[in-house]
């Protein structure tokens, strides 16, 4: 205990805090906590209550951890590193109570990683920790020793310090965004840090014009790195607030356009539909985030960067993915999901994709995760059982989707979408297109796939295609006497009756992975025919009773 006693003193002493501050200065202070208006999951800040911090599939033995062994390889140890999980323990824990939980840990933390830059001092990980601990700051700095005290404020302003020279090495995207916004929330809430918030604010403006499409989606096209991105930019926000300080105009018009985007990929039981891996999460917490984020807007409708159109009638909702599939730089483990789609009913899902772990480190097998990647794990057609953009053996997307169409109208009576890619010319000779029209009463989405022979390739003989509509749990689909339809029941919403025209119809076992990343049996309609040189048109319905 002397060691780990003397490590502590050294942080909070001498040298280092000379440093930063110069000499004859006053002790290192925050003037501005900000206020985290988002209330964390109960069910994990209860585990925290009791010594495990659970994410995704993973737990961690909070009693007597070690930060050094523990270190930050899974997505579990980099949460335990980064503190954002002081927002779940403060929603089951009092200041006091929390507190004894919160300063034991950090103390360990500066124990394990305080003394020198190491894995866990990745900008990503100091920019999510800057905020949560300024954010939490009661949780953390309650304690009246104030040698502790001073060595978690003087590892703070160095942590500041080490992201205004490394920030922008995070991997652009969310990783980038999350590094200046904890170093804009230093700026705001360590005194004398005013004088270097403009800096800070330019960093943080160019992480999101290099990360971010003017629509205000991700690159990364993944919708939970999308909530991530609203998160962050709300706790900046709330640093302002705090602080007193006027929020950029650049800065509200780029939170407001990720909100936006981020609407516009919820469904009707209000959370996320499944793309680029990921699975719906929870409509609480979900709910939680767009309530406490400081921030409105509308739903984003007609997204031409961050690729998902959304149509909505009277409750009905419809989510296409209508653009080419993400960057490796983005997403490193993107999906073959172009022209998939996604419907719900109030809040009862009907049509899905397969979905995925998410951010989270999974208990699924290897060969499944990355086989709800492809293609046939979304609801689109598929030729061959070949994806639309290639799925390379190490990991990455290869070639494929590279053109895509998308024209879109809306009139008194329905919503129109029409777009066509062309992942399927090289090697097949065709262009997929599909068609939807939801009508404005809500009451039926009308669909059509077309494949039209395009470039010098040609279908010899026939080849096999299916067009997959993947069932949320829960959804029962009885097939119709004349084997080209189906009724779907369920007890969340009215029964729909799915038609089909130009090929056969089979129901055939999927599964879904449901808001804790495990995956769930369910069922899909499958559209299965041939298509030739002269490529084929297939036409589909779905229509609520009345």
């Amino acid at each position: 205990m002397a060691d780990k006693a003397d490590i502590v003193g050294r942080l909070a002493r001498g040298s280092l805090f000379q440093r930063l501050l110069g000499p004859k200065r006053k002790p290192l202070r925050l003037i501005a906590v900000p206020r985290d208006h988002v209330e964390g999951d109960k069910r994990l800040g209860k585990a925290l209550l009791s010594g495990t911090l659970v994410w995704g599939g993973e737990q961690i033995d909070l009693h007597d951890v070690d930060f050094g062994d523990v270190g930050v390889a899974t997505p579990a140890s980099r949460h335990l590193s980064t503190f954002a999980w002081l927002r779940t323990l403060s929603s089951v824990a009092s200041r006091e109570q929390g507190a004894r939980i919160g300063e034991a840990l950090a103390g360990r933390w500066l124990i394990a990683h305080g003394t020198r830059p190491d894995a866990a001092w990745a900008p990503e990980l100091w920019g999510e920790r800057l905020i949560f601990w300024t954010a939490y700051a009661p949780y953390i700095l309650s304690s009246r020793d104030s040698g502790y005290r001073s060595a978690l404020l003087n590892t703070l302003a160095r942590g500041a310090r080490h992201l205004d020279a490394q920030a922008d090495r995070a991997a652009p995207g969310l990783d980038r965004v999350t590094a200046w916004a904890g170093l804009v929330t230093a700026a705001l809430t360590l005194e004398g840090g005013l004088p270097r918030v403009a800096r800070a604010e330019s960093g943080l403006m160019r992480a999101l014009a290099q990360g971010q499409f003017e629509d205000g989606g991700l690159m990364s096209r993944i919708p939970q790195q999308q909530a991530l991105l609203v998160d962050r930019l709300g706790l900046v926000r709330a640093a302002y607030f705090a602080a007193k300080q006027q929020i950029p105009e650049g800065l509200e018009n780029a939170s407001a356009a990720a909100l936006a985007a981020l609407h516009g990929v919820t469904m009707g039981d209000g959370a996320l539909s499944s793309w680029q891996g990921g699975h719906p999460g929870s409509p609480l917490l979900m709910s939680a985030l767009i309530d406490g984020c400081g921030m409105r807007a509308r739903p984003l409708r007609e997204a031409r960067g961050w690729g998902y159109h959304r149509l909505a009638a009277l409750g009905t909702v419809a989510v296409v993915d209508a653009a080419p599939p993400p960057l490796a730089t983005m997403a490193p483990k993107g999906s073959a999901s172009t022209l998939a789609f996604e419907l719900s009913d109030g809040a009862q899902r009907l049509v899905v994709n397969c979905g995925g772990p998410g951010l989270c480190k999974s208990a699924m097998p290897h060969e499944l995760v990355e086989a709800l990647r492809s293609t046939a794990a979304h609801s689109t057609l598929i030729i061959d059982d070949a994806n639309s953009t290639a799925i390379q053996p190490d990991g990455p997307l290869g070639r494929g989707v590279s053109d895509l169409l998308v024209e879109r109208s809306e009139d008194s009576d329905a919503s129109r979408l029409i777009a066509s890619h062309d992942g399927y010319v090289r090697r097949f000779g065709m262009v997929h297109e599909r068609r939807f029209k939801l009508g404005n009463d809500g009451k039926e989405l009308v669909g059509e796939d077309q494949l039209a022979p395009k470039g010098r390739r040609k279908i010899k003989g026939e080849v096999p295609y299916a067009i997959r509509f993947h069932l949320a749990p829960g959804v029962e689909a009885t097939p119709t006497a004349d084997g080209m339809g189906a009724i779907l029941r369920s007890d969340g919403a009215p029964p729909w009756h799915f038609r089909c025209r130009g090929a056969r119809l089979a129901i055939e076992e999927s599964l879904h992975v449901n808001a804790r990343g495990e995956p769930t049996p369910s069922q899909q309609l499958v559209i299965i025919g041939e298509v030739d040189r002269l490529g084929c048109d297939i036409g589909w319905q779905f229509r609520r009773s009345s």
